[in-house]
């Protein structure tokens, strides 16, 4: 990456500013401002991830870049959250999205703001970003949308096909821990302990709300920008990572708003594009001051007329859990450009052209899920990508098509299509579509779910006939992958996937009648049809490292107990700010185990430990989260423990059960 010292402007920054709410909380804003006399616009970024700390390095990285061109760039702390006033609700909340609004009128209403404003922000900020969007505060005139989603329920972390994610009760026992740290003393003063205290004492368990609606109702709805379209007014630009697990949404923009909106999809993982891996990445902050340049300061830059679709096209690479750089070409494309479908039929154990009844059985393996990866990558502990798909491919039923005479381009969502027989009421279908290499390696190019139950909707769950016909159809999803000659195409099916998705409470078979799956093939590119600059970033934030990091991934496999548990450990270590003097630090370790044949033995398991100090004062916030079920409930234990210095100051236990449906 290209460190840049010199920008047009020089800036200055502002570490602490109050932006009071109507309701008199005051939000903490960080603020790094070019030196002119002459109004400029204005950037925001909103979040609950703590300016102070949690998104320091990064920021480093790209606010004083963007005002370094003319911009001033506001980073935000959510209503109880970082050194922010009031309290945290939940995700997404009503009372954050107004305080959003009322934050973007408060930056067009001062003298160096030109009036117009910008939001960008990558997954929680992408999300908010979206949502104030639909609000359409008038100041509002462009967004930039990373790794985020249009529909809460059906394409976030929470559900996917209507099934239950691992990830659900792992993400709140995220944010139980880490909104639950204080303020910083230097920022707020000597009432810093009063408000923890108070914050502390109204954390909510998110993980009894969220495991709570299981259907897409109201709760979901809310928030979920799919909705309404045409509530959004603001430029989009939004984008993506292939191997993030947000693929879908720059897709559903482009076609679906009606206000201007521009995709970009590349090889990476849930990171900003120019420090994201898999690699290349690219001149990201470049891409946004084309973005605001033309939207914010009324450029004729060109950027209105950006192909409305410009993705990375994956090239076939060996299995493995971590890339450095991810092998491709950049492709273009206009919204609903038409493409090819192949359509390949499931007949007994291959995937043909021609039409014949499936006659094959999906029956139920607990083990398979294993080389699944993390929903999406992130950082949090080692080895995140999917493996080798064989070991979950023995033990699923699998299709393959013939040895590939041409290669083709897949670009899009593929879809398969089903008639099959349940033996059970309750069932869910996981779909893998897999690169199949020469020497038997097998990749992941997309995977899809559904919650039979849901077969008709995400509203209801209807219950399955017993052993009679139904006829369904599974998204898999967006993917731009070259599947090269030589190779073949392979379709996973399985009735559980653990621990990406919560198993049913009952083993379920599958007779499948007949099936079909469609594939988007676009003609072959023959090269590069975009072309970007390398990276580029301001100079990072300066820090030392106090203790050593260590991660570790293990699958273990205890064959008396018939017991296979998958662990994860990371711990980051102890790093100093070099400017602020704080030091924080963070350890973390997941355990996700299931019992052959015992569905309901689907344990979850979630420990975080946050460290803050600086000289004399020390805080410790730990946070531990356990899942289980039965066939007619979830149960939910979770504890929050607070320790200043050598001495617990707070503790409180939660201990929820919620019906399944």
């Amino acid at each position: 990456m290209q460190i840049v010292q010199e920008f047009p402007f020089e800036v200055h920054e502002e570490p602490h500013v109050w932006i009071e709410m109507p309701d008199g909380v005051r939000l903490s804003a960080r603020m790094w401002r070019p030196k002119t006399s002459k109004p400029v616009p204005a950037i925001l970024e909103y979040l609950p991830y703590r300016k102070r700390d949690g998104t320091a390095e990064r920021d480093a990285l790209t606010h004083p870049y963007l005002a370094g061109h003319g911009y001033v760039c506001v980073r935000v702390d959510m209503r109880g959250c970082g050194d922010s006033e009031g309290l945290f609700e939940d995700e997404y909340s009503p009372q954050e999205l107004r305080d959003g609004v009322t934050t973007i009128e408060w930056l067009a209403d001062q003298e160096w703001c030109n009036g117009n404003v910008g939001m960008m922000g990558i997954s929680w900020g992408g999300f908010n970003g979206l949502q104030i969007a639909a609000l359409a505060p008038s100041a509002l005139k462009a967004v930039a949308s990373l790794c985020s989603t249009t529909d809460r329920y059906a394409d976030d972390i929470h559900y996917k096909g209507g099934i239950m994610l691992g990830e659900n009760p792992a993400w709140a026992a995220t944010v139980l821990g880490w909104f639950a740290l204080p303020p910083d003393p230097e920022i707020v003063g000597e009432r810093w302990r009063d408000m923890w205290l108070h914050r502390l004492e109204n954390t909510p368990c998110l993980a009894e709300i969220w495991t709570q609606h299981q259907s897409r109702d109201a709760y979901w709805k809310h928030g979920s920008v799919c909705e309404n379209y045409d509530a959004i007014q603001a430029a989009i630009l939004s984008v993506g990572g292939w191997h993030d697990g947000y693929r879908n949404t720059v897709s559903h923009l482009v076609e679906n708003v009606t206000a201007p909106v521009k995709g970009l999809l590349g090889p990476w993982n849930h990171k900003y594009p120019h420090f994201a891996v898999p690699g290349p990445q690219i001149d990201f902050i470049g891409e946004l001051l084309t973005w605001w340049d033309c939207w914010l300061k009324g450029e004729g830059n060109g950027a209105d007329n950006l192909p409305d679709m410009r993705r990375w096209l994956m090239e076939s690479v060996p299995p493995d859990v971590s890339y450095g750089c991810r092998p491709g070409r950049w492709i273009v494309d206009s919204a609903g450009a038409s493409v090819d479908i192949m359509t390949l039929h499931l007949v007994a154990d291959k995937l043909t052209r021609t039409p014949a009844p499936a006659a094959q059985y999906v029956r139920p393996d607990l083990q398979c899920g294993q080389m699944a990866g993390e929903y999406f990558p992130f950082g949090f502990g080692p080895g995140e990508l999917p493996g080798d798909q064989r070991k979950d491919d023995l033990l699923s039923t699998c299709f393959d098509s013939a040895v590939l005479q041409d290669g083709i381009d897949m670009v899009g969502a593929p879809t398969l299509r089903v008639i099959l027989r349940s033996n059970t009421p309750k069932a869910q279908l996981a779909v893998r579509l897999c690169d199949v290499h020469p020497n038997g390696e097998s990749t992941l190019i997309s995977h899809g779910f559904l919650n039979l139950r849901h077969r008709s909707g995400h509203e209801a769950a209807i219950d399955l006939p017993l052993d009679a016909d139904v006829a369904l159809e599974v998204a898999l999803d967006q993917c731009a992958y070259h599947v090269p000659v030589g190779h073949r195409l392979r379709i996973a099916l399985s009735t559980s996937y653990w621990p990406f998705v919560w198993p049913e409470p009952e083993l379920t078979t599958l007779k499948l009648i007949e099936g079909t799956v469609d594939l988007p093939v676009r003609p072959q590119s023959n090269g590069n049809e975009w072309k970007f600059d390398g990276p580029k970033a301001a100079p990072p934030r300066q820090t030392t490292q106090l203790s050593e990091v260590h991660e570790s991934k293990r699958v273990i496999r205890d064959v008396g107990a018939r017991l296979t548990t998958q662990e994860i450990h990371s711990d980051d270590g102890l790093v100093k700010d070099m400017e602020t003097g704080l030091v924080s630090g963070t350890r973390h370790r997941e355990v996700f185990s299931i019992v052959d044949c015992e569905p309901t033995s689907a344990q979850a398991k979630f420990s975080w430990e946050r460290h803050m100090s600086r000289g004399d004062w020390s805080v410790v916030v730990k946070a531990d989260l356990e899942m289980t079920g039965d066939d007619v409930s979830y149960f939910i234990k979770a504890r929050l423990v607070a320790e200043e210095g050598d001495k617990q100051v707070f503790q409180k236990n939660w201990d929820v059960t919620v019906p399944r449906p």
